[in-house]
């Protein structure tokens, strides 16, 4: 869920790491999503390694990116990604190879290996640890379920005022390229010429644009209806509270987010990286982390399944995901010109 150069996610307590405390022995240094920082997922491996997992949270590939070029090679160890931006990041040196073979991913949902996005050059990065869709969220004692199969609803004008958009240019713009019948590989900056009337009415329809969090606030406790761009990652968590809050994918379709897992480039402790990437693609280490306080999504390696109990299972719709993947599109993977002209978009959105 859970990126915004490149954003989902993230809002609980993190550890804020100095100077020093980054140095010693006995630890490992993390830059992640919130979902990582659930004690219930580092404690087996802080356990098995004798080890202290150090963890800051981080929100967007670009917040990500400046803590990095602000720190000392060998600060951090891990790095979670944005599946779509491990090539940039690789490719601005600040992820580190992963060796051959440092992960089994022949039990992977075949549509989650993403090699395409976690290679470079046919040297591998990063591999992808958990996946969810950004689609639409909904209250459905609220909210006719009926209305929410078809995107056009968010602009028929009966829910203006109780929409919030999920503040993150990227699904939020394929979700309205969609609505025009614009592929997310076809958005180019001639494309975003097209949906910017549509982007600009959505704004004027809605209620608020905001991160993770607010968004989540703003949906359990009635202050908006529907989250364009959410998903089961932001509602699953939520379900044991409010079983009405839901979500679904359109008729149009919905975008799939992916995130990545790698080692980060100059690292002092590579091997106790790769130990911790093992563990969190492992089946114990994806039930964990599918399931994490923070939000849940869909584990990439399928052998988690028999980890995880029946109703997690139907709470993340395990059954259902050969439907929802053959209706889902990756996020847009724009070039460095049309990713400049999303986020102007998205910029003057936020400022109309």
């Amino acid at each position: 869920m859970p990126t915004q150069l490149f954003a989902p996610l993230g809002a609980a307590a993190a550890l804020l790491l100095s100077t020093t405390s980054l140095q010693a022995a006995g630890e490992l240094n993390a830059l992640i999503w919130c979902d990582h920082a659930d004690p219930a997922l580092l404690a087996p491996f802080e356990e098995a390694h004798d080890v202290r997992v150090n963890v800051k949270e981080y929100e967007g590939t670009a917040a990500g990116v400046t803590i990095l070029e602000q720190s000392r090679p060998g600060d951090w160890d891990v790095l979670v990604v944005d599946a779509v931006d491990v090539g940039r990041v690789a490719a601005a040196g600040f992820l580190a190879p992963l060796p051959e073979g440092t992960v089994d991913t022949s039990s992977y949902f075949p549509d989650l290996v993403m090699e395409d996005h976690n290679s470079v050059d046919g040297v591998t990065y990063a591999v992808t640890e958990k996946f969810g869709y950004n689609t639409l969220a909904y209250n459905k004692a609220a909210v006719d379920p009926a209305d929410m199969e078809s995107l056009g609803a968010l602009w028929s004008g009966k829910y203006d005022g109780k929409i919030a958009i999920y503040d993150y240019y990227l699904p939020v713009l394929g979700l309205v390229g969609l609505q025009a019948g614009i592929d997310t590989a076809g958005l180019d900056t001639a494309a975003l010429e097209t949906i910017k009337e549509p982007l600009m009415a959505l704004k004027a329809a809605s209620r608020q644009v905001s991160d993770v969090v607010a968004s989540q606030t703003a949906l359990a406790t009635g202050e908006v209806d529907i989250l364009i761009g959410g998903g089961e990652w932001l509602t699953a968590v939520l379900n044991a509270e409010n079983a009405d809050l839901d979500w679904t994918i359109p008729a149009e379709g919905g975008l799939l987010w992916a995130q990545s897992i790698g080692v980060v480039a100059g690292t002092e402790r590579e091997e106790l990286a790769q130990e911790f990437i093992r563990y969190i693609t492992s089946p114990d280490g994806q039930a964990r982390l599918a399931t994490s306080s923070c939000y849940w999504g869909m584990p990439a390696n399928a052998a988690a399944a028999d980890v995880l109990s029946d109703d997690e299972k139907a709470i993340l719709r395990w059954d259902d995901q050969a439907d929802y993947l053959a209706r889902a599109q990756l996020y847009p993977v724009p070039d460095a010109e049309t990713d400049a002209a999303m986020q102007d978009l998205w910029t003057e959105m936020l400022q109309n």
